[in-house]
């Protein structure tokens, strides 16, 4: 008895210090996006509390921060749907359909390995390709390249998500009538919501997030919001209130997804399961 009391203390301390970690960053930016440049310099604490760093960033005349988080919005929005479309047919095809084993393991060797390549290494090959295509500073860029970058791990989930259910459903559902395209859309996907909301979010999360590539193929028209941060960080000046203001913005509709998405992945585990 006192020895699981003593896991179960060992287990609390190990969980809060892990949340300390995780929050006290974030707290910290709060806290310097309501302090004032000469507060934050000097390191005042207590501090008088303004809004003005955030007025800054959503009106002032030289922002363009919210054409920078509808540049962002627009790419993660739309590359996360192509890719959970071409993942999840993908998916179904290579748990499913009868193909040779020898193309499977290709395929997969081939996603897994993609996967691997760190992504700033394409940048070069890519800029090249869309500056000559005429893609260069525009959005669709951006997305192509996110959608090439997020869908092998896509793949993968979907793949272990079909793999989940049993076979005999999609033929219960074909000798009562369905086609195999109404199978696949009223008795399969139901089963496979909690892979295909895995897979969104790591895939708006990563696209919302991204800056290395959106650095290199984006110009002041189609910036990110993780460009448009750096941006803060002048030659000879930081604008330290204005650069943690918007970082506290642009992280809150990825905070809003997760919480969202912990609600829907637990209506996909149910969803489809009676027939």
């Amino acid at each position: 008895m006192v020895v699981n009391s003593w896991k179960r203390v060992a287990l609390w301390c190990f969980v809060i210090f892990a949340l300390i970690l995780i929050i006290a960053p974030f707290i910290w930016i709060i806290g310097i996006s309501l302090k004032y440049q000469i507060a934050i310099i000097t390191g005042q604490f207590p501090f008088d509390v303004t809004w003005v760093n955030y007025e800054r960033v959503l009106f002032g005349k030289s922002s363009d921060f919210l054409l920078n988080m509808f540049n962002s919005l627009v790419v993660a929005v739309i590359s996360t749907t192509l890719v959970l479309i071409i993942a999840t047919l993908a998916a179904y095809s290579l748990a499913w359909r009868t193909m040779s084993g020898l193309f499977k393991m290709g395929f997969l060797a081939w996603t897994l390995i993609f996967n691997i390549i760190p992504p700033i290494t394409l940048v070069g090959p890519w800029y090249v390709i869309f500056s000559d295509l005429g893609l260069y500073n525009t959005l669709t860029a951006l997305v192509m390249t996110h959608i090439v970058i997020n869908l092998p791990m896509a793949i993968w989930l979907m793949m272990t998500a079909f793999g989940t259910i049993p076979r005999d459903l999609e033929s219960a559902a074909i000798m009562d009538g369905c086609r195999r395209t109404t199978a696949f859309r009223l008795v399969l996907l139901p089963l496979v919501k909690p892979g295909m909301i895995a897979a969104g979010l790591l895939a708006f999360v990563f696209s919302w997030s991204e800056f290395g590539i959106a650095l290199n193929l984006t110009a002041k028209e189609t910036m990110t919001i993780p460009v448009a941060i750096a941006s803060y960080a002048g030659q000879y000046e930081i604008n330290h209130g204005e650069m943690a203001a918007a970082a506290v913005l642009s992280s809150l509709p990825a905070i809003l997804l997760m919480f969202l998405g912990q609600k829907f992945i637990v209506r996909g585990l149910t969803a489809g399961s009676v027939k």
